[in-house]
């Protein structure tokens, strides 16, 4: 559960009997039963993060996003080597890497397979372009001089997350200075740089500029259900036109001087049906036209009402089956 006012989101537990508590909160035994308990606030803002690790000659606690995805990386390496933790392509526990956290907020369920794009612009001008042309989760240079055709990094789709490595320059003669190594230095455009404005401080002026392109997939639950009108069923309707025009619908009584009103229950049923011959009337065949239909609880309770886009023409001898479909 979580409260809200106009300036934060948080969650809270009532002290009860269950002595259920946030962890390492240092109130719960001051506060008494009923008491409203506070957790930390929860954050109002998603964003694309890129978070640089450079190349080490040992694994460092640093990496530990990097250790965390071990499992993942090796369980979609069927798909590609270059998924894979650590191989004769490099060693993720110590190369260089650009990793790219895309919070689920942007794509859904998951990010729709090949759709990724990456581009690498140089004040304004588009030098290099990564994309999974083989749908297979590697993002392979389809643009610029240096380093077409390579695979600077892969995609894990279903979690979020953007791993380059990549470290060939794409270009000879351009240099920009970085925060990205232990002190400042000056490097050459290259993948595991991409996203560099990223983690700067704000007064930082970049000439490099970047594209991330993507689709997402978003499972939606439904409920299908199907609505049946049987032969010799649903043909008789409460609209006035069901009947013969000028007809009268109402017998009044008069027993012991009280008017009553009654129905009339022999009333002419209106014969729509259509002949080749002019004036000329077959015998009457009752036809309805269902136009809408209604969905109910176990209660009996109308809860939703379905609408055909074109009314459909039901006799008594033939019979229809409806499918509906609700997204929940």
């Amino acid at each position: 559960m979580f409260l809200s006012n106009t300036s934060s989101y948080y969650p809270f537990i009532t002290k009860n009997s269950s002595l259920s508590s946030f962890k390492g909160s240092t109130g719960f035994n001051a506060a008494s039963y009923g008491d409203v308990l506070v957790g930390a606030d929860y954050p109002r803002t998603s964003s694309i993060s890129s978070h640089y690790y450079y190349q080490v000659t040992n694994f460092t606690a640093e990496r530990r996003e990097i250790y965390a995805l071990r499992n993942t990386l090796d369980y979609y390496k069927t798909l590609s080597p270059h998924y894979a933790y650590s191989s004769s392509l490099g060693d993720k526990q110590d190369q260089e890497i650009n990793l790219i956290n895309i919070p689920s907020l942007f794509y859904g369920s998951s990010i729709d397979r090949g759709t990724v794009e990456l581009s690498y612009y140089i004040s304004g001008t588009l030098i290099a372009k990564l994309q999974d042309i083989n749908k297979n989760g590697e993002l392979i240079q389809t643009t610029g001089s240096l380093g077409l055709g390579n695979v600077a990094g892969v995609v894990l789709y279903n979690e979020g997350f953007i791993l380059l490595t990549g470290s060939w320059k794409l270009n000879n003669t351009f240099q920009e200075t970085l925060i990205y190594n232990p002190a400042p230095s000056s490097s050459y455009a290259k993948w595991v740089h991409w996203g560099a404005g990223l983690n700067q401080p704000s007064n930082t002026t970049f000439s490099s500029s970047f594209d991330l392109n993507f689709e997402g997939v978003n499972y939606v639950n439904s409920l299908t259900m199907l609505a049946h009108a049987e032969k010799d069923d649903l043909n008789h309707s409460n609209n006035p036109t069901y009947v013969e025009y000028g007809q009268s619908q109402l017998q009044i009584y008069d027993l012991e001087n009280v008017t009553s009103y009654d129905e009339y229950h022999l009333l002419n049923i209106k014969n729509i049906l259509k002949y080749p011959f002019e004036n000329y009337t077959g015998s009457l065949e009752k036809q309805t036209y269902i136009s809408k239909i209604g969905i109910y609880d176990e209660n009996k309770n109308l809860i939703a009402i379905a609408k055909l886009a074109k009314p459909i023409r039901k006799t008594e001898n033939r019979d229809f089956t409806f499918k509906l479909k609700i997204d929940i």
